[in-house]
């Protein structure tokens, strides 16, 4: 096992690592930039080490000196968490050439998934359902409307180094292609410096539901049910659930056993999801592979009563896994509550939170690394906690959801929490009737303001 692990990132994903850490009597390194000399994980780990100035490329992204980190503190190990650097192979590639041990994706898991284009061609070959597009990258506007005209109307672009909806495009007649991918390509160049583009059929209001899986270091996969994550705006999520109201035991048996045949196929190693895109007639189609930790992981601990922080750990150590696949018990919802106004086009809100009350009670769990006095940087993500309710039923969740949005109160910037409030109350909503598309025709209610 091992005996110091170095986080880095920062923000709630940090501070949840570092708990695990604690509960399994390891040492903690916290890494910051100067933005965050006042963040929790700086104040709770064991050692803290300052990595570079707020912006993210001078800092949580510079692997020389995450590796500098490393090396003086005598850290064995290094927990990427989610964003970041926890998808970059030639991070976990250096890690592994200075005796550190990464915990997460091997490197060539990460090659092979990590890349949508080649993910999907290497999802074919393990007999995965997947959605029908382009077999690699698009090399021109060309070939792209030559083959639009074969896919059929509408289609996806999509950046194969894409995330956060950045080099995504839906395209739905002819004559729009072209300004469509040139903007896509310019954007997936300036965010990821990558153009490359591939294109597949538009799967027209589906449900987006993920698999959560884990493998070991011996060829050996399980699959811990799935996750609906279809509430987006942007193709940023916004709340997820799980079990989803839309499966059944039969589409959650199938797309078990894909998630499972995928993982052992590419020999995964670590905890990560296969994201599945679902038609309306419960046809299901790979989308791409998260090779890390998600965001929405809670509710999934939740319901099956297992701390995936500390499953990555072990694995990452040596440990195999029963191949047990693990069914929900109860019922989850996590809302990410983010410094943001959704009454202004969910523009971001930094700035001094000056009250801060955190709901409580049986089945509410909060996930975050701001307090009364912390200031919201503008240099990162805008999410600074996760609400997570748990209970026997759906309904009980969303009730119980309504009352902690109610106590959940904080101060002095903007936050989706009146957002989640209307949702709570949204009749197609707690009805279960909802796709990727539920955001398009939502208008904020200034009822929910206060």
């Amino acid at each position: 096992m091992f005996k110091k692990i170095l986080i880095a990132n920062r923000g709630e994903i940090a501070m949840r690592i570092l708990r695990t850490c604690k509960e399994m009597g390891i040492k903690t390194v916290a890494v910051y930039s100067t933005a965050d000399k006042d963040s929790l994980h700086v104040r709770f780990a064991d050692e803290a080490v300052c990595i570079g100035p707020a912006a993210s490329k001078d800092s949580y992204l510079k692997i020389s000196n995450i590796i500098a980190a490393a090396e003086i503190t005598n850290a064995d190990a290094i927990h990427p968490g989610y964003g970041f650097l926890s998808e970059n192979s030639n991070f976990s590639r250096i890690c592994q050439e200075n005796g550190i041990k990464f915990i997460g994706a091997t490197p060539d898991n990460i090659d092979r998934m990590g890349d949508k284009a080649n993910a999907k061609a290497t999802m074919k070959e393990a007999g995965v359902p997947c959605v029908p597009g382009s077999e690699g990258l698009i090399d021109s506007y060309e070939t792209a409307a030559v083959l639009a005209e074969e896919i059929g109307y509408p289609v996806m672009i999509k950046a194969t180094a894409g995330g956060g909806g950045k080099g995504m495009r839906a395209v739905f007649r002819a004559e729009d292609l072209h300004d469509h991918w040139d903007s896509a390509v310019q954007e997936a160049t300036a965010a990821f410096g990558n153009g490359g583009m591939y294109m597949e059929k538009l799967i027209v209001e589906p449900r987006h539901i993920e698999i959560q899986i884990a493998g070991d270091q011996y060829g050996k996969a399980c699959h811990l049910s799935e996750r609906d994550c279809s509430i987006q705006r942007r193709n940023q999520k916004l709340t997820e659930e799980t079990p989803s109201p839309f499966m059944t035991d039969e589409l959650r048996e199938r797309m078990g056993a894909a998630a499972v045949k995928a993982a052992e196929y590419i020999g995964y190693e670590g905890v990560g999801t296969i994201e599945f895109l679902v038609d309306k007639d419960r046809n299901f189609y790979f989308m791409e592979m998260n090779t890390r930790i998600q965001v929405e992981h809670p509710i999934t601990e939740q319901v099956v009563d297992y701390d995936l922080i500390r499953e990555q750990i072990l694995l990452a150590s040596g440990f195999s896994i029963s191949g047990t696949n693990y069914l929900p018990k109860l019922h989850s919802i996590e809302c990410r509550i983010n410094a943001e106004d959704p009454y202004n086009e969910f523009r971001p809100s930094p700035g001094k939170i000056t009250e801060l009350n955190i709901p409580g009670g049986h089945g509410i769990r909060v996930d975050t690394h701001v307090y009364s006095g912390y200031t919201i940087p503008s240099n990162y993500d805008s999410m600074i906690a996760k609400l997570i309710t748990t209970a026997q039923t759906r309904d009980e969740a969303i009730a119980k959801m309504k009352r902690a949005l109610e106590e959940f109160y904080i101060e002095g910037v903007k936050t989706t929490i009146p957002f989640h409030r209307q949702l709570m109350e949204n009749e197609d909503y707690i009805a279960g009737n909802y796709t990727t598309k539920f955001m398009e025709d939502f208008v904020m209610d200034k009822n929910f303001e206060n």
